[in-house]
């Protein structure tokens, strides 16, 4: 889930920008773009998901300006989250055929990891739900994934602002330790009464002699962040700087 945090700026799968998700070459390499079929396609992939990311930020604020507080406005934009969130599984399906020049294996373990989120412990530990941590990575989410969606649609069009270039590689400085506190908190939260209930885990004895701790498994997860948070931190820095020093010298030739 850290790495679902970080495609905001990595994301080709972006995020924070790093799923090589729909419409971005990996690195510096050139490659061949995909089809006018593919393009037009993927065009209305990003403006639909764009459009749906705008949903959510308008339902926030209107709750928010309804209620005055920004308790429990998880609420207010469940259903929506859920379906564009979830709808972010096609970016898997969009590498796998070639469309899009990423890594397969890269992009599904950043797309399930925010859908496991929203499914497997959000939507399953209702407790959760009200605190204010899962305000903190919706609204992380919600920023960069209307700023990476635009970027990939106007980068498909031939016709990208520098704004939203330097959007993308800028605000997950801020976004990406925003979005991972909130899921920490989240998952954390969720603990102890995912141990209480004894959601998802499976005792021994039983006929398939297997059995699995879901609140470990929740466990080993917010310790994977320790390695994980850091690398790519620093790396989506380091792409930052290359990308955007790119820029720069060539608004300087035009």
């Amino acid at each position: 889930m850290a790495a679902a945090a970080a495609t905001a700026a990595s994301k080709g799968n972006g995020g924070g920008g790093g799923r090589a998700g729909a419409g971005e070459a990996s690195g510096s390499r050139k490659k061949k773009g995909p089809g006018p079929l593919a393009t037009a396609y993927l065009v209305i992939y990003n403006v639909v998901m764009t459009a749906g990311w705008l949903v959510i930020a308008v339902g926030l604020v209107r709750a928010y300006l309804a209620k005055g507080s920004y308790h429990s406005l998880y609420y207010s934009i469940e259903k929506p989250l859920k379906f564009f969130q979830t709808g972010a599984l096609l970016e898997i399906l969009h590498c796998a055929i070639g469309i899009v020049p990423s890594s397969v294996v890269l992009t599904s373990f950043q797309v399930m990891s925010r859908v496991f989120l929203i499914w497997a412990v959000t939507h399953s530990v209702k407790e959760v739900q009200s605190e204010d941590s899962v305000l903190l990575f919706v609204i992380a989410w919600t920023i960069t994934e209307i700023i990476r969606y635009s970027f990939y649609t106007f980068s498909l069009l031939n016709h990208l602002p520098y704004l939203i270039k330097w959007a993308r590689y800028t605000l997950f400085i801020v976004l990406y330790p925003m979005g991972v506190s909130g899921e920490l908190l989240t998952i954390y939260a969720a603990l102890p009464f995912v141990r209480q209930a004894g959601l998802y885990s499976i005792s021994l004895p039983n006929k398939y002699n297997f059995s699995f701790d879901y609140y470990a498994f929740l466990i080993l997860i917010m310790i994977s962040y320790i390695p994980i948070f850091p690398q790519l931190y620093f790396h989506m820095i380091h792409q930052r700087r290359k990308i955007l020093s790119h820029a720069e010298e060539h608004k300087k030739f035009e």
